[in-house]
């Protein structure tokens, strides 16, 4: 594919196919092509017969739930978005590093938020979270997608100075759906929280800080409002943690955008992430700072 293409990571399950139907109505949406991968998740040292027996071994039979999740997955995609190109690619090695380093050049990863269990050709559950972390594009993470469509894709906004990355995604892809886009900044600090102080709050201290991020939020959304004059903006900032701030808000959106440090974590998704991956009623995508 000469193209960059969009990337969606499939091991047969439900939960990836849905993933692989949503990839493919945004790769018609980008004018892209659609690239479906999936991996045996082979243990090491696990050998196919290669034709030396006449009999199955455990390596042959997750080859084979490879090969019929990529065929069905293809014609999935093809029924989604018929005159899509579509391309299938076997990837090796460990699952999560192989589906992750599919993504590298791509416009962004698609996957599931769970596969099909332990014993089969990938576990997307710990792929996703894998992906959605170390990729170097933005990763959707497929969750319980509704067919409802909201027009409005929502951006979650934690420091204005790294947030630039999926402010850029969020803006392009409500001008791809013609929908509006809704940012978000939670605050939440101890000073202001009667669980760890044992007092009350201090409301006026708190109003002032508010009041003071609900502008740098807003000069932070007129640039973007200049690069994007047709897509209506609006922004909302509230006191409590940001993971629970974005579940809610991934309810009435279409998608939910969050940025990640582009350096590669050694821990796996920080609680905002992983709250959200775990939490959200909907698409969820992760994009690297640049």
């Amino acid at each position: 594919m000469a193209a960059k293409p969009v990337v969606a990571g499939t091991d047969g399950s439900r939960e990836s196919m849905r993933a692989v139907e949503w990839a493919a109505r945004e790769a018609v949406l980008r004018g892209a092509p659609l690239r479906i991968v999936s991996v045996a998740g082979l243990l090491p040292r696990m050998m196919g017969s290669h034709g030396k027996s006449d009999y199955d071994t455990v390596s042959d039979l997750l080859r084979e739930d490879r090969d019929r999740a990529l065929s069905s997955a293809a014609e999935r995609a093809a029924q989604t978005a018929p005159g899509l190109l579509i391309d299938t690619d076997v990837l090796s090695g460990e699952p999560a590093r192989a589906v992750t380093d599919s993504g590298t050049g791509a416009l962004m990863l698609v996957v599931g938020s769970c596969g099909i269990g332990a014993f089969t050709a990938m576990v997307l559950g710990s792929v996703s979270r894998y992906a959605a972390v170390h990729a170097s594009c933005p990763v959707v993470v497929v969750r319980d997608e509704t067919t409802s469509t909201h027009k409005q894709i929502g951006v979650g906004v934690a420091d204005p100075e790294s947030s630039a990355s999926a402010l850029e995604f969020a803006f392009e892809e409500a001008a791809l759906r013609k929908a509006s886009v809704m940012a978000i900044h939670a605050w939440h600090t101890p000073q202001f929280d009667l669980s760890r102080t044992g007092r009350a709050p201090d409301a006026a201290a708190a109003q002032v800080l508010e009041a003071a991020v609900a502008r740098d939020l807003a000069g932070l959304l007129d640039s973007w409002r200049e690069k994007y004059p047709d897509v209506p903006v609006s922004q909302d900032v509230v006191h409590g943690h940001p993971g629970r701030a974005l579940v809610g808000l991934s309810a009435r959106a279409d998608l939910v955008v969050i940025g990640r440090r582009s350096t590669h974590p050694v821990h796996g998704p920080g609680t905002v992430t992983h709250a959200v991956l775990n939490h959200a009623h909907g698409p969820i995508v992760t994009v690297p700072s640049s």
